[in-house]
């Protein structure tokens, strides 16, 4: 089943640890690193209905993600920005996102106590806060299983989206979303989606060198994330099961869709982007560690092989152990010849090669830094697009990216190849009824006596 990619729409602890700075949390760290940033020499007018300039927003979710979302939300050249209203199931979390951001952006927050909603509810409120229709944007920070249903709201009551990946954890998530934003689209909404190197104009100058044919036709994509990630410990007696599990969310497939789906969404939307199509089939293996003793659901080894309607394929191979190789970067080979698409912690680090030896001695051409990041850039697209009214609407290319990252996925737990068919056809859900979940309800899966939780047996594991 063929399913051709639409032209992006912009212009050009218990948890884990030893892993790389995240972007969000470089970006809070250290604030805009670079001056200028795309279109901002652009005239921008009043925004549309609103009674001011200001575009409010509404952070759901106050992690490394959020708070690295709003910088680039409170540096953009096309402000003026406040945030207004800010919601986590945590009150912690809560509290430390509005102490940095008030830190070092105190002109733009405007979040008295009353407008800080923590709990389950807590991200209905923050999104009520907003005003239909005046450019305000929900930005939808938290967690890919309550995604849906965030976006849903978001929509119903008129307010333009960011969405942070992943998207969804399981098919019919993701099947919400692209209906979410069929709905979007028919109010005028934009919605957002934090697959940022679809903003990067590096990248952008080499798909363009790719469609003119330089590199001949692609024959084979292969990614790399091979990184160490710290295993999930027991849970500790004194903390109740279910904003545990919420609050180390990579480590359960109910919550986040594991820390594949969430990491290497980025990888699979960067291989669905060269290709200029979804695949039609995945399969590959994984594994643990035999000593392993963590207590999440998540393997810590993948190999997917994809293949599209042309008979192309692409690779994805994932590590997570320490003391091995690492890699984080994405190649491609023409006929003609080799190229790298991305480069480490997604950095638009993009050349050609002269030959198929992707060698720092044989590149033939390399793109200059990007003198703005990709996430910078794309807060920058969003907000240009709300202030001039043009269409911006990223949600089904990011759902399909999405569901190409859970087919890969399930083909690696359940030991089968999945059909792009069975991922779009399937009804499986990791937590049904998700939405009317309280702080009462029981968790979603159970640990054992170790403190362990069920972890995939390919031919038995069931998730399509």
């Amino acid at each position: 089943m063929t399913n051709p990619l639409g032209s992006p729409a912009v212009d050009p602890s218990h948890g884990t640890s030893a892993a790389p700075l995240s972007r969000r949390e470089f970006v809070v760290r250290s604030g805009r690193t670079v001056a200028g940033a795309a279109l901002a020499g652009v005239a921008i007018p009043r925004v549309h209905p609103a009674e001011e300039n200001t575009i409010r927003l509404a952070l759901i979710g106050c992690g490394g993600r959020g708070s690295g979302a709003a910088a680039n939300a409170f540096e953009s050249p096309n402000g003026p920005v406040k945030m207004v209203a800010m919601a986590d199931f945590f009150p912690d979390r809560l509290a430390s996102a509005h102490r940095t951001l008030s830190g070092k952006y105190a002109g733009q927050m405007d979040v008295p106590r009353e407008r800080q909603f923590a709990g389950f509810d807590a991200w209905r409120k923050a999104i009520d806060c907003l005003r239909p229709g005046s450019g305000d944007i929900a930005m939808l920070c938290g967690y890919a299983g309550f995604r849906p249903g965030q976006l849903e709201y978001a929509v119903q009551k008129g307010v333009n989206v960011f969405m942070e990946k992943s998207f969804a954890a399981d098919p019919p998530g993701a099947r919400r979303v692209i209906q979410a934003g069929k709905v979007a689209e028919g109010k005028n909404l934009k919605i957002a989606a934090g697959l940022q190197c679809r903003h990067s104009v590096n990248r952008h100058e080499l798909i363009r060198r790719i469609r003119d044919g330089e590199l001949g036709e692609i024959q084979l994509i292969r990614a790399y994330r091979m990184q160490p990630v710290g295993p999930l410990g027991r849970r500790p007696s004194a903390e109740a099961a279910l904003p545990w599990q919420i609050r180390h969310f990579v480590h359960f497939f109910w919550v986040s869709g594991g820390l594949f789906a969430e990491m290497n969404i980025h990888q699979i939307d960067e291989i669905c982007w060269i290709k200029g199509a979804w695949p039609v089939a995945a399969h590959g293996v994984g594994g643990r560690a035999a000593e392993s003793a963590d207590c999440g659901q998540g393997l810590d080894s993948f190999s997917i092989e994809w293949t599209f309607p042309d008979g192309t394929k692409a690779y994805d191979v994932v590590r997570w152990l320490p003391n091995c190789h690492a890699d984080f970067a994405t190649y491609l080979h023409g006929t003609k010849c080799a190229a790298q698409f991305s480069g480490f912690s997604h950095e638009g680090r993009v050349h050609t090669y002269k030959d198929q030896r992707c060698e720092p001695s044989n590149i033939a051409w390399r793109a200059e830094k990007e003198a703005v990041t990709p996430w910078q850039a794309e807060w920058d697209n969003l907000l240009a697009a709300i202030r001039q009214d043009r269409p911006h609407n990223e949600a089904e290319r990011a759902a399909m990216s999405n569901l190409a990252d859970i087919m890969g996925r399930a083909a690696v737990h359940m030991g089968r190849v999945v059909t792009w068919d069975d991922v779009m056809g399937s009804n499986f859900e990791f937590c049904p009824g998700i939405d009317a979940l309280t702080e009462g309800s029981p968790p979603p899966v159970q640990e054992d006596a170790r403190g362990r939780h069920p972890v995939p047996v390919p031919g038995k594991w069931v998730e399509i």
